[in-house]
């Protein structure tokens, strides 16, 4: 057995979009700071974030009305507690963002001074979301970045895929995390991250579906690693399918941001009528949940392959300088928003659940604390309020930084080797990809948008027979990127069927077709562990 290098550091974080970035700058100046990020830094959820960010600042606007559109969106299952801690601090997080990190939202009068100009997106009652033109998670991931890589402390290590989290367990049942185990992609060795702090953000699970919104990094790794080892998991059946990406045979996955709805885009079928009228009081600014129902819901009664988001009645010049981002990657595929209305369909976009924390991003394993989509603090409940993700990321990010020292432990003076044991060279990469893409179809056939008991047993049996040929893969082949992202979009799709499969109603982002109201039973979030629910 080959000896494992060992690295070392204070506080390890897994992840650098928004949540990661953010805690780093936060504790850097205590010590020794390492951000593992599995592709390159800038590669995260937080880059194609296009929206912005909700905060109150308008006069016209309230905290009371902030904390209400987010509970009403999450159909009952916010944590009230969570929310309005998040709406309260969220003025104060953005003049942090612009004032000392520089982030360049946009002004009402141009320039890098005065009132915010602030957008409206679905499900807001007010006009609250700053941005940066259309591309304002680049933006934050230009400034944070920046501002990480100047820091003597903070080091940012690129294509490091984790393996497993390096945790402890005593006698008495109690146990801990104290860093990870890494490949590095480029040499294929396997390295030990160790650190006295362990913090999660690791983003999404976009690519446990077939269509999504996200990056090719989005696989759900956060949630799965934290599951091994111990740790709570929740609301997992929640995934939020935006209702507008580009279609396109070249666009790969580009989001339409809500944004444009919010400026007056209309939701249209192929004839020009106005596919939400009569379907919600806010019309095309509905949630999300509801606008995802309905297209789809088109779309299998027409035969259609999309509907077309109109923003042609507005000026423009104005169109450009707002959406510049989506203006030009629709003008490159000869699509031009100004005149013609944008095809589009919805996919898999963003995951409401996930590990179980505190507001201070705290879990139930010591040591390890997750911040951003990986966790669900309560924020969301069962549907996500627009432009609220890069708030509860940074808001986490924040709540961990202030109490993270009261889990600082020494780690163990010793860490068990990397142990391949048998494993070779894998000769049957055909099976890898052939798998890969058989998860991500039967969960977009089978626990999509819209869900049965029947399809929901279905995509149970399926994966449970796809886990077992992968997990004798994992041990017979020496580990590669491409293997431990299958092992995690599995994992994952399995805990969200299971939790699913437990919530017989329809509420928020899970719709299904035998259970198809609220009912007050099931007021609560699905919460298990691995030791009640599926094998990890």
């Amino acid at each position: 057995m080959s000896s494992t290098p060992v690295h070392t550091s204070r506080t390890l974080v897994i992840g650098s979009g928004l949540a990661g970035l953010y805690f780093a700058l936060q504790v850097a100046d205590r010590g020794p700071v390492t951000v593992l990020t599995k592709a390159l830094p800038e590669s995260s959820n937080t880059q194609w974030a296009q929206g912005g960010i909700s905060a109150v600042f308008s006069v016209d606007d309230t905290l009371q009305a902030h904390v209400a559109d987010t509970l009403k969106v999450g159909a009952g299952l916010c944590h009230e507690d969570m929310v309005e801690r998040t709406v309260e601090r969220a003025p104060g997080l953005v003049r942090d963002l612009a004032d000392t990190y520089g982030v360049r939202f946009d002004r009402e009068h141009g320039g890098t001074e005065g009132p915010f100009a602030l957008g409206r997106e679905g499900g807001h009652s007010h006009r609250r979301v700053v941005h940066h033109h259309d591309m304002t998670g680049a933006e934050l991931v230009r400034a944070l970045l920046a501002a990480a890589q100047a820091h003597p402390n903070i080091t940012v290590l690129a294509h490091q895929m984790v393996v497993d989290l390096l945790s402890w367990t005593k006698v008495d049942g109690t146990r801990g995390c104290f860093g990870a185990y890494a490949l590095d992609t480029r040499t294929q060795q396997v390295c030990a991250h160790v650190a006295s702090i362990t913090v999660l953000a690791a983003g999404g699970a976009g690519k446990v579906y077939r269509y999504t919104s996200n990056p090719d990094v989005a696989t759900a790794d956060g949630v799965a690693m934290a599951y091994r080892i111990g740790a709570t998991v929740a609301n997992l059946e929640f995934m939020q399918f935006h209702p507008t990406c580009l279609y396109h045979p070249e666009a790969k996955s580009f989001l339409v941001s809500e944004a444009v709805r919010g400026e007056g885009g209309i939701l249209r079928r192929r004839d020009r009528s106005d596919l939400m009228a009569g379907r919600h009081p806010m019309g095309s600014l509905a949630p999300r949940d509801v606008v995802a129902r309905e297209i789809d819901a088109e779309l299998k009664r027409s035969g259609e392959p999309c509907v077309f988001l109109d923003v042609t009645h507005r000026p423009a010049e104005f169109l450009r300088e707002r959406f510049p981002g989506i203006h030009d990657r629709c003008l490159a595929l000869g699509i031009d928003i100004t005149t013609q209305p944008i095809p589009v369909v919805p996919a898999a976009h963003y995951m409401c659940g996930g590990v179980v924390v505190d507001p201070q991003g705290r879990t139930d394993v010591p040591g390890l604390f997750a911040i951003g989509e990986v966790a669900m603090s309560g924020m969301h409940g069962a549907c996500r309020l627009a432009s609220n993700s890069l708030l509860e990321a940074v808001a986490l990010a924040a709540g961990a930084a202030e109490i993270c020292d009261e889990q600082f432990r020494e780690p163990p003076a010793r860490v068990s080797h990397w142990n391949e044991g048998a494993a070779v060279d894998s000769d049957e990469a055909i099976m890898v990809s052939a798998n890969w893409e058989e998860v991500r179809a039967l969960m977009w056939n089978f626990v999509g948008i819209v869900r049965s008991d029947k399809r929901l047993e279905r995509a149970r049996r399926r994966i449970e027979m796809l886990r077992e040929e992968i997990h004798e893969y994992y041990w017979r082949f020496r580990v590669t990127r491409d293997g431990l992202e299958l092992r995690n979009i599995a994992l994952v799709g399995h805990l969200i069927i299971e939790c699913a499969r437990r919530r017989k109603e329809s509420r928020g982002l899970h719709y299904t077709l035998d259970h198809p109201e609220q009912n007050a039973e099931f007021a609560c979030d699905t919460v298990f562990n691995k030791r009640q629910g599926p094998d990890a």
